[in-house]
């Protein structure tokens, strides 16, 4: 895009593996920590209720069975407790509904902004090949989160503390009980873990689903004026098909198992809970236990299992969500800084106006060997400088490590005698008008698009010199005509002439075109390289990347870029 620089990334740090909670998600929202805090402390108190209430009530029908007391002034003080319990838990589950689903809202959206300021800052190699996958976080994958905290999360906690704490009291009532519950208990982890072991990737292999069909999409609609324009709109219909398909199918497969596994475990814990109902009812028939002991029993047996059959059920929850977290987290911790890396905001701060810019021997590491390799010139104010070499010496890579985008391996990248790397960036990239090879536009008017950088000056002289003025002739809504993502809506030679446009109508001292005659025919590359000639030979300094005859030819200085690749 031609703009100034935005700011650059840091170096991708460690993915996190993916696991049932995630402590990164507490480091990156406040929220979440928060959300943590108000659910265990539900937890708690939730808990403390049950336990009252199945002691309340067994105390009652105990007296009421066996000591045939019905007057209830005797249990009045019993009777309020259990309502005062009753009323106290309902009023948690209440309050944990209400604030589950604004919690995870404010989680997605924290998550959301943090993954899209993290974006915003990777540099242009490490943003290509994530830019799918960042698409389809922010869209709809993190969103899977709010199951995994609205459903999975509190069940785990109440695993942790309902689940001992009933058992306790259990063991304390009726030690049989207690011990069926201990042996059969360990039974639904046995069958989660097994479950989890069926089911494991199908959470990843749903999100990749997912994630192929979207970009395959955003291409398509991308490029669908082009395939017009050939006859070939239908071409890919065949293949968007199958990738619906596959993502249909591995989504229905995840469906499947959870309903499944969500059965067996409902048969176990129930099973369970009659072996226990059972033991009960046959030691109360042969006198072998106190009535109100096997009430209260039998009421907190099935609060034991209830926390495991919920985690049980929600796992397939916490399965997307974590796998849509993890892919989150991966971007967000690509922002941890490197010792490479530039200064951020602390370095030192030069004018550039009429400033020298040098390579000194700058070697740029790539994946082949390094393009750049032993990189040597300087750029002077007041002259067109011209980088070029063949296909993949590193020319574009060259102009990366100028504006501090990539961190050269060897040599440095000087700005009036200083390192780049020492620069504040955003003052040095306040400086420098940037034209990428494949220039960005947002969604909006064409005006709104040119003042993208800022104020434009010579506004009718730089869209003669680009031709854009022909081109705003032809449009009945001029500068308020609207373009989608892109530029969709411009020809590519439009929007390459809208993009030298914001270029030359800029201020700034630093004008750094890659490619900027593309897809410009003959008599428009003379004007906008005699433009260019103007701006340098006004003071600015102006450095084009290029191979063409007539772009060498207009250089006031030619820089060959070589590069060492295996």
């Amino acid at each position: 895009m031609s703009t100034a620089v935005g700011d650059a990334p840091r170096p991708a740090g460690e993915r996190g593996s993916r696991r049932p909670v995630d402590p990164r998600l507490w480091r990156y929202s406040a929220a979440a920590r928060g959300y943590l805090v108000l659910t265990v402390g539900l937890s708690i108190v939730n808990v403390a209720m049950v336990i009252v209430s199945a002691l309340m009530i067994g105390r009652v029908l105990g007296g009421v069975i066996v000591d045939d007391a019905t007057d209830l002034g005797r249990w009045s003080t019993e009777l309020t407790v259990l309502a005062a319990a009753v009323g106290i838990r309902v009023l948690g589950t209440w309050i944990q509904s209400r604030f589950a689903h604004r919690s995870a809202t404010r989680v997605v959206a924290e998550l959301k902004g943090e993954v899209l300021g993290v974006a915003t800052r990777l540099r242009p190699r490490a943003l290509d090949p994530r830019r799918d996958e960042i698409a389809t976080v922010l869209t709809r994958g993190i969103d899977g989160l709010v199951p995994y905290l609205t459903g999975y999360l509190p069940a785990l906690v109440l695993a942790g503390t309902l689940t001992p704490a009933t058992l306790a009291v259990i063991a304390f009532q009726d030690l049989t009980s207690a011990a069926i519950i201990f042996v059969t208990l360990p039974l639904i982890p046995v069958f989660m873990i097994l479950i989890g072991l069926l089911t494991r990737g199908k959470a990843a292999k749903t999100l990749t689903a997912m994630t192929t069909l979207s970009s395959q999409l955003l291409d398509l609609l991308a490029g669908l004026p082009t395939l017009r324009a050939l006859g070939r709109e239908q071409g890919p219909a065949t293949r968007v098909r199958e990738l619906g398909d596959a993502h249909r199918r591995t989504t229905m497969s995840a469906l499947r198992v959870a309903f499944l596994s969500s059965m067996v475990l409902e048969l176990l814990a129930t099973l369970c809970v009659a072996l226990v109902a059972v033991s009960i009812g046959l030691r109360l028939v042969y006198g072998g236990m106190g009535l109100e002991a096997g009430i209260v029993a039998l009421i907190l047996a099935p609060e034991v299992y209830l926390p495991l059959r919920m985690v049980g059920t929600q796992f397939h929850a916490a399965e997307d969500g974590m796998a849509a977290a993890s892919s989150a987290f991966a971007v967000i911790d690509a922002d941890e800084p490197d010792s490479d890396e530039p200064v951020d905001s602390d370095g030192g701060v030069v004018d550039a106006t009429g400033a020298r810019l040098e390579f000194d021997d700058v070697d740029v590491a790539s994946r082949r060997g390094r393009a750049p390799r032993g990189l040597s010139g300087t750029l002077e104010p007041g002259a067109v400088t011209v980088l070029t070499g063949p296909n993949g010496a590193g020319k574009s890579t060259a102009v990366h490590a100028l504006l501090g985008l990539v961190a050269p391996e060897g040599g440095q990248v000087r700005v009036a005698g200083v390192p780049v790397s020492s620069l504040d960036r955003s003052a040095w990239w306040a400086q420098v008008a940037w034209l990428p090879q494949h220039p960005v536009l947002v969604p909006g008017t064409l005006d709104e698009n040119l003042r993208l950088i800022g104020d434009v000056v010579d506004l009718e002289q730089a869209c003669t010199a680009t031709g854009f003025d022909q081109v705003l002739a032809e449009l009945p809504d001029g500068w308020n005509t609207r373009v989608g993502s892109g530029g969709t809506g411009l020809s590519l030679g439009q929007r390459q002439r809208l993009a030298l446009t914001r270029v030359l109508a800029t201020r700034r001292p630093v004008l750094v075109l890659d490619e900027p005659t593309a897809h410009l025919d003959d008599a428009s590359e003379r004007t906008v390289l005699d433009s260019l000639r103007g701006l340098a030979a006004a003071g600015r300094t102006v450095v084009v990347v290029g191979h063409r005859p007539t772009v060498l030819a207009a250089a006031d200085r030619v820089i060959e870029v070589s590069a060492d690749v295996a």
